[in-house]
């Protein structure tokens, strides 16, 4: 348990580590730059990847759409989890009212069952007298 912990905290660390030293974590110019690197670096995979395929790849969005959909995407996990934080009291509710019902049909006898092994236990009794 505890050296799943270490290689789970040193990959974290790891990855942070990375990031920061690419530049992901620093200025908004050092992002777009490292982002139009990236782009440049895969341009001609892409390329050669386009003349293999049997339809067309569409082009990578520029920087200013990124920053959109960057800022969209973040915000609507923002309110999805916020929302789920909202509901959650009734999400608890209902689970819990689910398990109730349950347990009480665990504890409820059989239908009929439990009448007829009763009789026969009467029965029984009353022969061996």
């Amino acid at each position: 348990m505890v050296v799943g912990f270490l290689v789970r905290g040193g990959l974290v660390a790891g990855a942070v580590y990375y990031t920061r030293k690419a530049g992901i974590w620093g200025s908004t110019e050092e992002t777009e730059k490292l982002y139009n690197n990236v782009k440049n670096q895969l341009c001609p995979y892409v390329q050669q990847a386009q003349k293999k395929l049997p339809f067309e790849v569409p082009q990578l969005p520029k920087t200013g759409e990124m920053r959109f959909l960057a800022k969209h995407y973040y915000n609507e996990g923002v309110k999805s989890s916020f929302r789920f934080i909202h509901m959650l009291p009734c999400y608890a509710g209902r689970g819990l009212k689910k398990v109730k019902d349950t347990f009480e049909d665990f504890a409820k006898s059989p239908a009929g069952g439990g009448q007829e092994a009763s009789a026969a236990t009467a029965g029984a009794v009353k022969q061996q007298q």
